[in-house]
């Protein structure tokens, strides 16, 4: 197997594996905020905010993989 074959397949694995976690800490934060308003109504607004801010520091894990897989993919290896 070459080098370049051998990128793609692991640019693949690691953006799948990031999409996956990604998916289930965006589940768990979201699920964890549905609690709390349920639990109080009235800190919909401060629980809403807090949620956007962590499903966004989950969200660029994903970025970042597809970054550093474009990377694996397009630098040649010295």
């Amino acid at each position: 197997m070459d080098m370049s074959a051998a990128a793609m397949i692991g640019a693949g694995i690691a953006a799948g594996a990031a999409a996956l976690g990604a998916s289930l800490g965006n589940g768990n934060v979201i699920s964890s905020t549905i609690n709390g308003v349920a639990r109080q109504p009235e800190a919909k607004g401060s629980l809403q905010g807090i949620m956007f801010i962590g499903v966004g520091l989950i969200e660029a894990l994903p970025l970042l993989t597809w970054v550093i897989a474009l990377i694996m993919i397009f630098v040649k290896a010295a």
